[in-house]
């Protein structure tokens, strides 16, 4: 049974988005931005000296295990149309756009030793167009797109992969250090390590349960480190950014007071997991993980545990490595144990080792993605706990969006990023570090093992067309209306009628 404060809570959120709510003005400070990620747009796959990738490579497998049989071969093309999507970011009003790096179309051979010129150009040409217009670049260096000469060599599970990727980024800070004042190191380590090693989901589709994605984890998080220390160490004082990662961050709400623990250990093996060894004082993986994967490994014969320990001096090197902590947020879920899950230890396993089930309420609206629901009030309670936790870190918000089926009339996306902005408001009301908030995405792209047929974007993209024609949702002039104005005015209505049209006077 749920608890009452519980439902308390969900009712005065409901009651909340079906009242006329007045406007809230947001903090001058706060900057707005979107997201895309590179092989979610750029297309020319294997054009200019770019070499394989592992999403080149899954996409072209057969059978195919793409819905639909979609890849990412010409998607939005944005490597050609780069200067159609400035142009989408200055119709928006946007204070940033957040994008990412190929490494394969940077370092051919995944390596230093070649640096593709066409590659380069691309990136830098993006980066030039984005700051004629005073559009700021936050670039990620690693969202996904791991060469594939590297996953034959083990990907992450490999420790060289600290020397490689350190290499990689200390190119990338030469080449573009600049113009780039934000930096983001890895996008989602959860999802690079537990759902492209333990269950099959993302690239590289392997599925070594209870092994492989605690190794990727600790060689991600050193890469990580390592890179954060060249930058600081290296650029810092003459490029003057700031550089941090970002998490994929649920909300894991208990399903009642029994179930606290269930509620906390779900949080630190997908949050804590990658955030406690960076931003707590002491350091290293959660108490709580370490326990019972410790305990797990044991009782199946392990001679010690399957969770590999960081030495002294690698919870030195991670330890404080990040400026900021970038939060992508989308939902929550309820969690529970019981003996179904809890006390299974015939054999390795991530979910056996967490020991808890989440799942969501049926009444919660949700999104076309199976997994996205609706719920703002989870999104309040977890910057709160980030703050509590980790001693109220600066936060960027660095992916929040909704997904649907197409149409350019999308209130329940406005619906969504409405109500999940009120709530970020009173998380910043009660003190939360909130700088930047970024919306996903700035337009329709290839959303991975799903392909085209879920659609995240402000802009709606024909991707029949050879332009692949981008076309404003309503959500876009909701959003343009939002930064023009600095509110959150809930009654505003576009005019979808006017074209969208840049108001910087550029």
């Amino acid at each position: 049974m749920l608890t009452l404060k519980f439902l308390v809570l969900t009712l005065g959120f409901v009651l909340n988005c079906h009242a006329q709510k007045e406007p809230r003005k947001f903090p001058e400070h706060l900057l707005f931005g979107t997201a895309t990620a590179s092989y979610q747009i750029e297309g020319a796959w294997n054009e200019d000296g770019k070499s394989e990738n592992i999403w080149d490579r899954i996409a072209h497998q057969v059978p195919c295990p793409i819905k639909n049989c979609d890849t990412g071969d010409d998607a939005n093309q944005s490597y050609r149309l780069y200067k159609r999507d400035v142009e989408m970011a200055r119709e928006l009003g946007l204070d940033f756009y957040r994008f990412s790096l190929s490494w394969s179309r940077i370092l051919p051979t995944s390596f230093p030793d070649v640096i593709n010129q066409a590659g380069v150009d691309y990136y830098n040409n993006l980066i030039d167009e984005l700051r004629k217009y005073n559009i700021e670049p936050m670039v990620t260096i690693y969202h996904w797109d791991l060469p594939q000469k590297l996953q034959d060599l083990g990907g992450w599970s490999n420790p060289h992969i600290v020397d490689w990727f350190s290499d990689y980024s200390r190119i990338v800070f030469k080449l573009f250090g600049d113009r780039v004042k934000y930096w983001i190191t890895m996008n989602e380590p959860r999802e690079v390590c537990v759902q492209g090693y333990s269950d099959g989901s993302l690239a590289p589709l392997l599925n070594i349960t209870g092994y492989a994605e605690y190794l990727c984890t600790k060689n991600l998080l050193v890469a990580h480190a390592k890179t954060y220390h060249i930058y600081n160490d290296e650029f810092r004082s003459t490029q003057g950014g700031t550089i941090g990662i970002t998490l994929s961050a649920k909300w894991y709400e208990p399903e009642n007071d029994d179930h606290m623990e269930a509620s906390e250990d779900h949080y630190q093996f997908e949050v804590g997991q990658y955030a406690y060894p960076i931003f707590s004082k002491t350091g290293d993986f959660p108490p709580s993980m370490k326990k019972r994967i410790a305990e797990n490994s044991e009782k199946q014969g392990f001679f010690r545990s399957r969770l590999p320990e960081f030495t002294a001096d690698e919870i030195e090197l991670v330890r404080g490595s990040s400026d900021f902590l970038g939060i992508n947020h989308y939902t929550t879920l309820i969690a529970y144990r019981n003996e179904s899950v809890d006390g299974v230890y015939d054999s390795p396993s991530y979910r056996h080792d967490m020991g808890v089930i989440g799942y969501a309420l049926s009444d919660w609206p949700k999104g076309a993605s199976s997994w996205l629901n609706v719920v703002p009030w989870g999104f309040y309670k977890l910057l709160t706990k980030i703050k509590d936790d980790f001693d109220n870190p600066p936060v960027i918000i660095a992916e929040n969006g909704f997904s649907s089926q197409g149409g350019l009339n999308d209130d329940d996306r406005i619906d969504y990023y409405r109500s999940y902005l009120d709530a970020m408001l009173d998380a910043m009301e009660e003190g939360c570090d909130v700088r930047a908030y970024t919306a996903w995405s700035l337009m329709d792209n290839f959303e991975w093992l799903e392909g085209y047929s879920e659609r995240f974007g402000l802009y709606e993209v024909d991707f029949k067309s050879p332009e692949k024609t981008r076309t404003p949702r309503k959500s876009a002039y909701i959003y343009k209306e939002m930064l023009r104005t600095r509110t959150l005015d809930f009654s505003y209505e576009p005019d979808m009628t006017k074209p969208m049209t840049i108001d910087d006077g550029l």
